[in-house]
């Protein structure tokens, strides 16, 4: 017994159940520092007996008069201390639950794992449960303990790897780590609960015990329709944000959820757009990642306080009509100490070999997709924020890296999967699960891929092979339109084809076009400060460039700041330059995306047959001496078509000879020279007639003024 003693004071004995707590007429404990410990019990407060310090570390053992449920009664220095015995309890966690998490398909392990405030035989505390098979040795440690890893050793449920232990009377708000023994007997550094719902504000890295109520949610109405809303049929048109820096406060210091929601929701809503995106709130340890490299999956960031701060974001951004669309990581992990990085003292988390479980270009670790409880780990983040969230749909970073092991290195740098090949097959097996599994549970949430590569049937169901999202970002449309837009107007013919080559594959996948983040930082410049030409002419540019994009077949999203013609590249440490509205023609371009949203919300030919290559036909799409498109968009049968005519030369087209299929009046509905967006205010008086002259196949046809630099959308 001795030895044992010996173990447990220097904080290495591996199973503190068979030592501390009742055993045969005897109560043991573990008090550091203590003077004395009495047994009482539990109902009524009667002495069941005195402990006698065995071991000089603080060890107390002692018969007891009757083996009831029983409390401590604990002498510190200054003051005694009453509380249940932590070693007293029984298992936590049922069978099923180990068995789920072992198979990787335990989706609720945010109400089960990391730390629940609960109560147990009827006494409040704190439930901890951590996966680290391979541990020696997993304390839980706090202020409640001094941060002292040999007073809370936790049982070992060795059929899952899994460790628990309730803490009697831990209150929700409590800070906690966990000190662990590698493998190797080695003391490992302090980690962070992986499955933490909420933590220290950073740059502290502990996580907190969340309160466990319930928020009372007022969207039932939302929820109910919001499938409808995020179909393919439906206009959907996002604003992509990062929290930190939309709006800050006279001080510099970036709002909470509430702040945050009093100024964006209604900006967002006002604006027209259908959607708000965030950029990863997920805990983080670098600002800088911009959420990128999250530590805690199923934790939002303390930087915009409390948690429940965000479930009242969701919950008015709904009230306002306004979808919700979170950024989630499951590609890779930042290799921070306290982090998921050899977690046990093993590459638990992540592959072992760095040419499986090393991101070169982000010196960040890879998730083992093919382990059962990484997979249902992330598998039970991605649901958390759809079902304890109410999110209405995740945005999945960085697809392409997870689909192919060579992604981002050279020969010799990547293992082949099992028939040599280069498609990483684990990872496909895992998103067709994830998405499979969303589909299931959370009916009218949305899954989008930011996929850059050709893979096929990434919006493919996945009973039909295909991965099984909903939505796929459209790279290859930004880059070539992008290139494009930069050139100068004179060199725009060569270039023609950039314009038209997405409409070759715009239908085989269901795509969202993305103005994102990514386009206005390290260099690229911002969307105002890519176009040619004296400012007037990156007005005029910008102007036309989202009028194309709007009446272009898919979703749209653009990133803030673009929206306003911001000039500076995005910094996330500062607030967009709000006093730009001041000047006219950056209200201008916040009013064209404001119509321009109302015009596709408005039209169902803009939106109804997004899905559909009936919902398109070219008129014009080989005028590339003059740089001019035409096309129609189609909706279902009444619908009114719309023709848009876009002008991307600074020079004014007179009596410009367009097909229509049908005769009578053709009305401007927009016009992105219009005097409100900054422009010249030339175009067709508002209206054009159609006149009985055939052209581009159809029997009667408009003689159109197009203005320089332009788009115009016409509806009968």
């Amino acid at each position: 017994m001795n030895q044992a003693y010996d173990t447990l004071a220097a904080g290495r004995h591996g199973d503190p159940f068979s030592l501390l707590g009742p055993h045969a007429g005897e109560v043991r404990t573990f008090q550091p520092g203590a003077r004395g410990v009495t047994v009482l019990a539990r109902d009524g407060g009667a002495e069941l007996g005195r402990l006698e310090q065995v071991h000089p570390a603080g060890i107390f053992a002692g018969k007891v008069a009757s083996a009831v449920p029983y409390r401590l009664r604990v002498e510190w220095p200054g003051l005694p201390q009453e509380t249940e015995d932590p070693y007293s309890f029984g298992l936590l966690l049922g069978p099923l639950d180990m068995h789920l998490f072992a198979e990787g398909r335990h989706f609720e392990l945010a109400k089960v794992f990391g730390a629940q405030a609960m109560v147990v035989e009827g006494v409040p505390g704190v439930r901890f449960a951590l996966w680290a098979p391979n541990a020696r040795r997993v304390s839980v440690v706090g202020d409640f303990n001094g941060w002292d890893g040999r007073r809370h050793p936790m049982r070992l449920r060795a059929e899952a790897g899994v460790w628990e232990l309730f803490v009697p009377r831990l209150l929700p708000g409590a800070t906690y780590k966990y000190e662990l023994l590698g493998a190797d007997g080695a003391v490992l550094p302090l980690k962070a609960d992986p499955l933490a719902q909420a933590t220290e504000h950073p740059p502290a890295t502990a996580s907190r015990v969340m309160d466990p109520a319930p928020f009372a949610w007022t969207d039932q109405a939302w929820m109910a329709r919001r499938g409808a809303a995020q179909a393919v049929d439906a206009p959907i048109s996002i604003y992509e944000v990062h929290a930190g820096s939309w709006w800050r406060d006279d001080a510099g210091d970036s709002p909470d959820w509430d702040r945050l929601a009093d100024r964006l929701i209604p900006y967002v809503q006002g604006m027209g757009f259908t959607h708000l995106q965030f950029l990863p709130i997920m805990e983080h340890p670098f600002g800088g990642s911009w959420g990128y490299q999250p530590l805690s999956m199923f934790a939002p960031s303390a930087r915009f306080g409390a948690t429940s701060g965000f479930a009242h974001f969701v919950d008015r951004a709904h009230a306002a009509g306004i979808g919700v669309i979170l950024d989630w990581v499951p590609a890779h992990f930042p290799t921070d100490a306290h982090g998921l990085y050899e977690f046990d003292g093993t590459h638990l988390y992540e592959h072992a070999d760095p040419r499986e479980g090393f991101h070169q270009d982000w010196n960040t670790a890879i998730y083992n997709f093919g382990r059962n409880e990484v997979r249902g780990f992330l598998l039970a983040s991605a649901i958390h924020w759809l079902e304890h969230f109410h999110v209405d749909g995740l945005r999945v970073d960085a697809v392409a890296s997870m689909l192919y092991r060579d992604y981002s290195r050279q020969a010799g740098e990547w293992i082949p999967n099992r028939h040599g090949g280069r498609e990483n097959l684990e990872a496909v097996a895992f998103l067709q699960e994830l998405n499979a599994v969303v589909a299931e549970r959370c009916p009218g949430a949305v899954m989008i891929a930011e996929e850059s590569t050709a893979w096929p049937g990434v919006t493919k169901p996945t009973n039909e092979g295909g991965l099984g999202f909903q939505y796929k970002w459209n790279m290859g449309w930004m880059h070539d339109t992008l290139h494009y837009i930069e050139q100068d107007p004179v060199n725009r013919k060569y270039h023609h084809d950039s314009m038209t080559f997405g409409l070759v594959y715009a239908w085989s996948e269901h795509f969202v076009l993305p103005l994102s983040h990514d386009e206005v930082v390290y260099g690229k410049g911002s969307l105002l400060r890519k176009m040619p030409g004296d400012p007037w002419q990156q007005f005029a540019n910008l102007r036309a460039y989202l009028g194309f994009m709007w009446t272009h077949p898919g979703k749209k999203l653009i990133f803030m700041g673009g929206e306003i013609a911001q000039p500076a590249e995005w910094n996330h440490d500062a607030a967009l330059a709000w006093p730009l509205l001041d000047d006219p023609r950056h209200r201008g371009i916040q009013r064209l995306v404001h119509d321009l949203n109302a015009a596709y919300r408005r039209l169902p030919a803009l939106h109804r047959q997004d899905a559909s290559p009936e919902g398109f036909r070219w008129v014009i799409g080989d005028d590339r001496a003059q740089s001019v498109f035409a096309y129609l968009r189609l909706g279902a049968a009444g619908d009114p078509p719309a023709l848009v005519v876009v002008n991307l030369t600074p020079v004014p087209r007179h009596a410009y000879r367009i097909g229509v299929p049908q005769a009578g009046t053709w009305h401007e509905v927009l016009n992105s020279d219009g005097a409100a967006y900054g422009g010249s205010n030339s175009g067709n008086g508002g209206a054009i007639e159609a006149e009985a002259v055939p052209s581009h196949g159809f029997e009667d046809s408009l003689s159109v003024f197009l203005p320089p630099l332009a788009t115009l959308i016409l509806s009968p």
